[in-house]
């Protein structure tokens, strides 16, 4: 079956998806992107997503496309036209296709377009089983990564530099050593006093939806949880560390720039959690 998409009220074949060549998103990353979890055909915190997309629309002003409700139903349409059970559904906005200048174009409406695919939940839990070699990059993004905009290039020179070293991922390090984000998740260690530690909010990083339901379940367990920076030396030396994303769920790491953590196993503290985070998302779904 052909995938299909979804393009400013259109479903078409994947193959055939386009979008304006003067797209602001194209030419100027002036656009924000959200990805959902779909277990067994539903959407995984739909309703963080969809506060953070607000809020990200919000502040680059780029007005909303449908309402809510409108938009739900787009999003289960995509869901069931690629007979989606377990997989992931994308979503971008821009601010729409309009002459090239750098002042934001007026009587211009947004483009949306949405995809969606499959996901084997078997080779991500083997992954998880096994764990994730990672390296450190310094953190090159700009000073808005609260906002998610599609404009991730230092993301992809990042990861790419990972791959190339034959890791997995990357944790981004800014100038004072410390450890801010994956690159495409939120980080956490298990110190050695069994506290969960990850980057404050207030420091400039994406407020993961993920991340939130994982501290909600955090909440109803007797494991510590302080929201503050860490140190590669920190992590280097913890008893665990993990990233968790709506992509990757709870993805513990084993290794970071050749150093293994711990005994180089995935710990107990982020193979729980990881399973409470599954169990929470299907019940709620």
């Amino acid at each position: 079956m052909s995938r299909i998409a979804y393009v400013d009220g259109r479903y078409v074949r994947h193959a055939d998806a386009c979008v304006h060549i003067e797209d602001r998103g194209y030419q100027f990353a002036d656009a924000v992107y959200e990805v959902w979890s779909v277990f067994n055909g539903r959407l995984a915190d739909t309703q963080g997503h969809l506060d953070r997309l607000d809020r990200s629309l919000n502040e680059l002003r780029i007005e909303t496309p449908m309402s809510r409700s409108a938009l739900l139903v787009v999003l289960y349409e995509v869901i069931r036209r690629n007979r989606i059970k377990d997989g992931m559904v994308y979503l971008q906005v821009s601010r729409g296709a309009a002459p090239r200048d750098h002042f934001f174009p007026v009587g211009v409406r947004p483009t949306l377009v949405i995809t969606a695919r499959s996901v084997d939940r078997k080779a991500a839990a083997t992954k998880a089983e096994a764990g994730i070699k990672v390296i450190t990059q310094p953190d090159i993004r700009w000073g808005r990564c609260d906002i998610k905009t599609v404009g991730l290039l230092p993301n992809v020179l990042a990861k790419q530099a990972a791959k190339d070293a034959g890791a997995s991922d990357v944790l981004l390090v800014d100038s004072d050593g410390l450890i801010t984000e994956g690159g495409s998740a939120n980080a956490y260690i298990v110190d050695q006093a069994g506290v969960i530690r990850t980057r404050s909010l207030t420091a400039n990083i994406l407020a993961g939806i993920t991340r939130a339901q994982l501290l909600k379940i955090l909440g109803t367990t007797d494991i510590q949880l302080k929201e503050e920076a860490f140190s590669v030396a920190e992590a280097l030396g913890a008893k665990e560390v993990f990233v968790t994303a709506a992509t990757s769920l709870v993805m513990p790491i084993v290794d970071i720039d050749g150093h293994k953590i711990a005994d180089g196993k995935p710990g107990p503290v982020a193979t729980a959690l990881r399973a409470a985070y599954i169990e929470n998302a299907i019940a709620n779904a």
